[in-house]
């Protein structure tokens, strides 16, 4: 499993021009799911991103989590995290799993944040979205659960 994270002011997304989520302070996930990925790679993924400590402290260093300041979460899902361009130019996207595998560990992450106390708002899975930002920083933590980065 992979996540780009995002520190962001603020960021919502959009489906075919209709506003169906938004933050404000927080973190924007882009999160992919790999063919195989397990119940451990999903908990790696979702406790990182709640305890990243890339937020300001009093004393302006990074070092508060999205769960210590109760802040926003928007997660969004992307298979072409899986994009595979080492061979050509067009990138190819057999590691990145199937809808049904996908979507389930896409909806857990939902769910387990509702369950988390974390204001979270989300893409429509599988749809053509519009995704836009304000990074704050920027910052931007690339997250993976095999830790090839």
């Amino acid at each position: 499993m992979r996540a780009v994270v995002q520190r962001v002011k603020e960021a919502n997304v959009s489906v075919d021009g209709e506003l169906i989520g938004s933050i404000n302070k927080g973190l924007l996930v882009l999160l992919g799911v790999k063919v195989g990925d397990k119940d451990e790679d999903f908990s790696y993924i979702q406790r990182k991103v709640y305890n990243l400590r890339i937020f300001d402290d009093e004393n302006g260093v990074m070092n508060k989590s999205l769960l210590d300041l109760g802040y926003d979460l928007l997660i969004v899902s992307q298979f072409t995290l899986y994009g595979d361009a080492r061979k050509g130019n067009r990138p190819s996207y057999v590691q990145a799993a199937k809808s049904e595998e996908a979507t389930y560990y896409y909806e857990k992450f939902i769910e387990e944040s509702k369950k988390n106390n974390i204001k979270v708002e989300h893409g429509k899975f599988g749809a053509d979205m519009d995704v836009s930002l304000i990074n704050d920083g920027p910052v931007t933590i690339l997250l993976d659960s095999e830790k090839e980065f």
